[in-house]
């Protein structure tokens, strides 16, 4: 079969097909929302209990094409609740934009021990994500159409690429783990219509990465800090969620089972944040 190079545009398969995104609020989750709607697409998103008004007032920007649901990451059934709902509510769910996650400063709202957020990171981050793949696979098998159902995890340039000296082991360990996930998940659906990606986004301008890193800096720390990150900028959450429109299209297919390093090029030079002078 010959195909012919025609221009790039991922709304025509991305139109009118079901996403959900979890935790699609804040940071790289509510880009995704947007990007998505941009594109056509009906797309169910995930929020925490008590953040009710907050959910009503994204859905009120387009009634029609969104849904709220309540997920929590780390119980089974809230995580079978919730597909069951996107399921009922739309009737299928086509891309899984597999996103909530916890980090190191934001873990400490569940727990205040170390041991105890260690425990939980985990299991948001990493068992969390690997139950709600489960969960969309075992709900949309045998309803797949003519294009690829899509899992895109988030993984992190920590742990997924690379190790930085410092960086919480539970955190890496549990952005490894879906890194490890998704090749797996893609080892064992390389003959099924569904296309598995990961992406490891670096340091994005998100509410997460606020609290983890830059916080606890003073403006000059922070100017410091940003001048030494790739392009001496952090990413914004928009342009990840460009790369998850790409793989949630008809053109993403060549990529099955890729864990993509979305950093910018820190995964390449881990050391670049470090390396006195730049050099």
């Amino acid at each position: 079969m010959t195909h012919v190079a025609k221009p790039l545009d991922c709304l025509p398969t991305i139109r009118d097909r079901v996403a959900l995104v979890t935790g699609g609020l804040g940071g790289i989750g509510r880009a995704c929302v947007e990007a998505l709607l941009a594109h056509g697409a009906k797309v169910a998103f995930t929020y925490v209990a008590g953040a009710e008004d907050a959910a009503q007032a994204l859905i009120a920007q387009s009634p029609d094409r969104l849904s709220a649901h309540v997920l929590d990451l780390r119980f089974a059934e809230s995580i079978q609740t919730c597909i069951h709902e996107v399921g009922a509510h739309w009737d299928r769910i086509d891309i899984l934009v597999n996103n909530a996650a916890v980090g190191s400063a934001t873990v400490a709202a569940f727990a205040d021990q170390a041991g105890a957020q260690d425990s939980v990171m985990l299991a948001i981050n990493a068992d969390g994500a690997l139950k709600l793949c489960q969960a969309f696979l075992g709900a949309m098998r045998g309803r797949i159409g003519s294009l690829p159902l899509k899992i895109i995890n988030f993984s992190s340039v920590g742990g997924g690429i690379a190790v930085f000296p410092g960086f919480r082991l539970s955190d890496g360990m549990s952005k490894a783990a879906v890194a490890f996930m998704t090749r797996q998940l893609a080892a064992e659906l390389t003959g099924a219509m569904i296309d598995v990606f990961a992406i490891c986004p670096g340091a994005t301008n998100t509410p997460m990465f606020q609290a983890s890193t830059l916080d606890g800096m003073n403006a000059a720390e922070q100017a410091a800090f940003t001048a030494h990150l790739p392009k001496q900028r952090l990413i914004a959450p928009e342009e990840i969620a460009n790369i998850v429109v790409f793989l949630a299209s008809g053109y993403s297919t060549p990529l099955h089972g890729a864990v993509l390093d979305a950093s910018m090029g820190l995964g390449v030079r881990p050391g670049l944040m470090t390396e006195l002078g730049g050099h």
